[in-house]
């Protein structure tokens, strides 16, 4: 199966956090899943833990290389660059990824936050996401049992998938 390209300083094992969620489902494609996440004003509306999204010098939507945006999670106001943008294609995967940022200091909080939507055989779906997370808070998030990053992004996959199943990526 495909991997997330991570950059320079954000692979995992050498960042103070990183979470990894994953669901194979049967029934949907990543053309039906890939709306809902390339256009992030659409998030808060499967996924509670984000609010807020704007986009900044009137980009978007949908997302693109290069494009900025603002939103809100896990109680941070993410300043955010999508850094991958690959849309669904035969045969290869589609990728979604940003470099979002929090804080300043000893408050400071920088992730990579990427997607992978690939279709299977069988009529099935991956979908994986991955951050990893540098800085004092994300040693804090690290530490905490359960974890709210692993939780939170859990709920952001089953919401995604609930809402692509339901028919809302039209």
């Amino acid at each position: 199966m495909n991997a997330i390209h991570w950059p320079e300083g954000y692979l995992p094992g050498f960042t103070e956090n990183f979470v990894s969620n994953e669901v194979i489902v049967r029934g949907l494609t990543a053309a039906q899943v890939w709306p809902l996440l390339a256009e992030p004003q659409r998030w808060p509306t499967y996924y509670a833990n984000s609010a807020n999204v704007r986009f900044h010098a009137h980009d978007g939507p949908p997302l693109a290389d290069g494009v900025c945006f603002f939103f809100e999670t896990f109680g941070f106001p993410v300043e955010a660059q999508c850094n991958e943008f690959v849309p669904p294609a035969a045969g290869a995967p589609a990728r979604i990824a940003w470099h979002g940022w929090a804080g300043e200091g000893d408050t400071r909080l920088d992730v990579h936050h990427a997607w992978l939507i690939e279709d299977l055989p069988g009529g099935r779906v991956r979908i994986l996401t991955q951050e990893t997370q540098k800085g004092k808070p994300a040693e804090a998030l690290a530490k905490q049992k359960p974890n709210p990053m692993i939780n939170g992004h859990q709920e952001w996959l089953d919401g995604l998938v609930d809402a692509a199943q339901a028919g809302n990526a039209r």
